[in-house]
């Protein structure tokens, strides 16, 4: 304890006496770097691209519809474990674009509007309204590399006088830009965004949403892993709902088995043909792929905070130790 005088006044400075007795770092007042999201996606999807691709045959196939567990079978009798990660590097590419997109654009999102809150919680509009913004902006970036990873997964399931044989996610660009143009990289695009709109409101804004309410409930109130996971569970379940069909309808048009068709004439075809079966096409692979991706990529993505959190505290107990 220190008493600093003068003629005017008595001031008391209480000086600690270790650095464990500091203050932690408030973590309103952190600014995690941005890149953070497209780091814990392209983990995640090392993961989940077994389940994508198995999710895009059941989606893409024509005629009568194999079970999800013949899908897995005849993908191993065929091609072997790694027909699983075929195309694997066309999802790293996507994670990498519209992944890292989508995150940065809406953490800066939710940072300017903290600001503006004083640290209160952000409201259930602005949470999804940020995020469907966000993913329809990462959609639009990552949509070449969204393609390609279509059509390397789906490749295998065509007949043989119909494959491209791709070799990689480069020969399946340099194809499109020479056989298609521009055009080629864009096909598909407005399903896309719309349906990376969608998927990320419900994906990281329920999140946020879930996870704010999970916190209030008796036992789950530090916001720890418990909690972390059950709300990207919930998360994973209304983004894979809500989203299924427009999934469905993107992904038909970007194998390049829709024959150059609208998003209208797409749409009013299934129906024609399957009925409105055509809507929760593939939902279950597309769970099993998307809940475990949401699961990892956001479990991930907290890590990184967390690491980030504790390596901004030490810095700021050394600083402050040497004051």
């Amino acid at each position: 304890m220190e008493q600093l005088k003068d003629s005017k006044f008595v001031a008391t400075v209480s000086l600690p006496e270790s650095p464990k007795q500091l203050p932690r770092l408030p973590n309103a007042k952190i600014q995690y770097p941005k890149w953070f999201g497209g780091s814990a996606s392209l983990f995640a999807v090392v993961f989940s691209h077994p389940l994508d691709l198995i999710k895009v045959r059941h989606q893409t196939a024509a005629g009568t519809k194999q079970s999800i567990t013949s899908t897995v079978i005849s993908v191993v009798r065929t091609e072997g474990i790694k027909g699983l990660y075929r195309g694997l590097s066309a999802s790293m590419l996507r994670q990498l674009t519209y992944g890292s997109t989508r995150f940065a654009i809406y953490e800066s999102l939710k940072d300017r509007a903290l600001a503006t809150t004083k640290g209160d919680k952000l409201p259930m509009t602005f949470l999804m309204s940020a995020s469907t913004f966000s993913g329809a902006c990462g959609a639009i970036v990552g949509n070449p590399a969204d393609i390609a990873n279509v059509r390397m997964q789906n490749d295998r399931s065509l007949p043989d006088n119909l494959r491209k044989n791709y070799r990689s996610i480069f020969d399946v660009l340099a194809r499109m830009a020479r056989e298609e143009g521009v055009g080629g990289f864009v096909r598909g695009i407005i399903p896309n965004a719309i349906r990376s709109g969608c998927m990320t409101g419900c994906q990281l804004g329920s999140y946020d949403w879930f996870k704010d309410m999970l916190e209030k409930v008796p036992g789950m109130g530090n916001g720890g892993t418990a909690t972390q996971f059950s709300a990207s569970v919930l998360a994973g379940l209304v983004a894979t709902t809500l989203c299924n069909p427009i999934d469905v309808v993107k992904t038909r048009i970007m194998s390049g088995n829709s024959n150059g068709m609208s998003v209208m004439n797409t749409v009013t075809e299934m129906t024609r043909t399957e009925g409105l079966r055509w809507m929760l096409r593939g939902w279950l692979p597309s769970f099993s792929r998307l809940g475990p991706h949401t699961v990892a990529t956001l479990l991930l993505l907290e890590q990184h905070k967390k690491i980030y959190r504790q390596y901004k505290s030490e810095q700021w107990r050394e600083l402050s130790s040497t004051v």
